[in-house]
């Protein structure tokens, strides 16, 4: 497993020799093409992060998971993953931290990790994808498409706690 990222780049680099491409020159040209994206996207991925310290810190994320376990509950999410969900959408840091405490609490084979590392396995850090893609965009009105992929979300968590019951 380890080599799979060697082998790639060797399999790319000795492709682009044997089609005659400039390797070095090409991956140059590429880098210096997304240095100006770097410099558009930091602003919206600086708020983001910025945005996941502060909720987590002011002791809102604990607020809010009180707020809403009962909401949850009644769909059939275990009020034990609900911090994952709520800070999946946000930082996929945080999330894969949480995941970690899930599973090192209630074992790797329960039915709290399973269902954990379903939904963690099987969704995106909305906010994340959402900076990165609409910082590139002229049009920077993407409240439609973070409601949907939130609602996106919440239908996958819920069917994926259905699943993990019945297995």
């Amino acid at each position: 497993m380890i080599y799979v990222l060697p082998v790639i780049i060797i399999f790319i680099v000795a492709y682009g020799i044997i089609r005659r491409v400039p390797v070095y020159d090409s991956f140059v040209s590429g880098a210096k093409k997304a240095f100006p994206l770097v410099v558009d996207v930091f602003p919206y991925l600086l708020a983001v992060i910025i945005m996941c310290e502060v909720f987590e810190k002011s002791g809102l994320s604990a607020m809010l998971i009180d707020l809403l376990t009962p909401f949850f509950g009644f769909f059939g999410i275990p009020k034990e993953i609900v911090p994952l969900v709520l800070i999946k959408p946000a930082s996929g840091s945080g999330s894969l931290a949480v995941l970690q405490q899930l599973i090192d609490k209630y074992g790797a084979d329960g039915y709290i990790s399973r269902t954990a590392c379903v939904v963690f396995g099987s969704s995106e850090t909305t906010f994340y994808v959402g900076a990165v893609y609409f910082s590139s965009c002229k049009n920077k009105r993407f409240t439609k498409a973070i409601i949907i992929s939130l609602v996106s979300f919440f239908i996958s968590t819920v069917f994926a706690c259905f699943i993990c019951k019945i297995i």
